[in-house]
This record gives C-alpha cells, structure tokens and sequence, in this order.
C-alpha cells in the first residue's frame, strides 16, 4: 500500500471477545477476556458521499467477524491471535487495505501487579510490479504458467497483465531471444516471501541459476515493491539497474506509466524516454 493511498479510517475500540488462547492448559480450558483494537484503513469517501453502506465497510461485521474467529480457534500466542485475525479480516473484507491490530489480554497469567499485555500489529495489501522474461522452451507457455501460479496464491491479486514482447539478450548475447512481460499484483506477502514464492514458481518450471545473466525458462523478478527501498543479501528493491533496462520498462510502461521511482523519483516514462538510443534501437527482436 502506497504511502498517502488510503488514509481514512474506521476505527474499533475495546471490543471484548471471551475465547481460548493461552500458553498453559488451563487458558485453553477456562477461558479469559481479550479486548481488541482495530484501525481500518480504507477510502470512506465514496460511502460518506452517498450515504450508502454497500460502499463501505460495516463495522458491525468486522466485529462479528472477529469475535466468531477468535472464539472459534485456539492459539498459544497473543501474537498467532493477532496475525491470524488481521491476515483474516483483509481477505474477508476487500475495501479494508491496511490494518492496524492490538489484542490485549489483562487477564494473562503473570503473578505481579500488572494492567494488560498486549500485541500490536500492522498489515497491508502491498502494490507490486513483476518483470517476467524466458528465452528456453516455449517461453510463452512458461510465462503463462507463472501467471496461472500467481492467480492461484489467495495471498497475491493478480490486476494487471502487460502485452509481452520479445527482446534482444541483455548482458550474455550468445543466447536466444527472450519474450518479456509484466505482472501488477497486490499481496499479503513480504517482500522476502514473495521472493521466496516467485523462486518457487520459476523452480516448477526448470528455473536452473548456472549463468548469470545466461538463459533460463522463467525469471521473475519484484520491480517495486510499493514505495519501499529495501536491501538484503537476497534481494534489492527497486530491482537494480532497472532504469537502464528497456524490457523492465516498456511493459512496465504499459501498467504504470506514472509510477515514481522511490529514489530518483522519475515516472516510469521518463526513465523510458531517457534511455539512451543503443539500449532502445534493435531492444525489440
């Protein structure tokens, strides 16, 4: 979720659920009193505009919601209540985008003076761009594989498809030519779990990292990943070197022309139209 897309909020206070969660039997068996605290954000303005309920989100429900499944699952931790409950309410409810979850639990068994523990969480649906290219085998095929692998997650929204193109062979040249694309989802995922998912989907189709840069049945790569800039050992975003790469950005051109890169902030088009001639004359085979 971009930052500034969804501002507005409904909000939950002090919602009281009896249910079983608990780290020792007797919590599981008796029961204790858990309040819960909820932000919703969503876009409320389409329901404040015509007074009308269906373009919102009921809150009544979203509390109903969470009562039935705190009551009807028994957890250990306040922290597994908490992730559950906020990863369920965003697939339940699809005007809500983010969340903001506490659960506070006053009755936890500590044998000090004490007023409630609690765990806080937030969580999202994220925006993100995945470049998607093959040059072995049927290459279309492997890309429309991909996209049905992607689809089948509940965890990513597939919203865009960009038209595919065929490239000349970036980097190592004495290789076929490749046929490249562009995928806007929504995820649930993390940025090193939706990696690990996209490394998932490329192994099912005989993805093999011998050369780099070399040929391959499937590369998917996160391109950006809302506005965040991130490095690991495993992963960089936005993806290097992207601004200097006409097959990233003509599809990516196609989906979101307007995107802005979150360090040197250019549209998309810019960065297309900046490229040198030697990187766009003869790009497309």
């Amino acid at each position: 979720m971009k930052k500034g897309t969804y501002e507005d909020q409904i909000r939950i206070e002090e919602l009281e659920v009896y249910a079983h969660h608990g780290v020792y039997p007797e919590e599981n068996e008796k029961g204790q009193h858990f309040y819960v605290n909820a932000t919703l954000y969503t876009n409320t303005r389409p329901a404040g505009l015509a007074d009308d309920l269906s373009l919102s989100t009921n809150y009544g429900e979203v509390c109903q919601f969470i009562t039935e499944f705190m009551q009807q699952h028994t957890f250990q931790l306040i922290e597994t209540v908490a992730e559950r409950t906020a990863y369920e309410v965003l697939q339940h409810f699809p005007l809500v985008q983010g969340l903001d979850l506490e659960i506070r639990k006053p009755e936890a068994p500590i044998p000090l003076p004490f007023g409630s523990v609690s765990v806080a969480i937030h969580r999202e649906w994220h925006e993100a761009y995945i470049a998607v290219g093959s040059n072995m085998g049927d290459s279309r095929e492997h890309i429309a594989q991909a996209l049905g692998q992607l689809q089948k997650n509940k965890d990513i929204r597939v919203e865009k498809v960009s038209e595919l193109l065929e490239t000349l062979p970036y980097g190592v040249v004495e290789q076929d030519n490749f046929v490249n694309g562009m995928f806007e989802i929504r995820t649930l995922l993390a940025p090193e779990e939706l990696l690990q998912e996209l490394h998932r989907i490329e192994q099912m189709e005989g993805r093999e990292r011998k050369i780099h840069w070399g040929p391959r049945t499937l590369d998917l790569d996160i391109i950006f990943y809302d506005d965040l800039v991130y490095a690991s050992e495993d992963l960089v975003i936005p993806h290097i070197d992207m601004e200097n790469r006409y097959f990233v950005l003509k599809p990516l051109s196609e989906l979101a022309p307007n995107f802005r890169h979150p360090i040197t902030h250019k549209t998309v088009t810019q960065m297309l139209s900046e490229l040198p001639v030697d990187l766009t004359e003869g790009n497309e085979a």
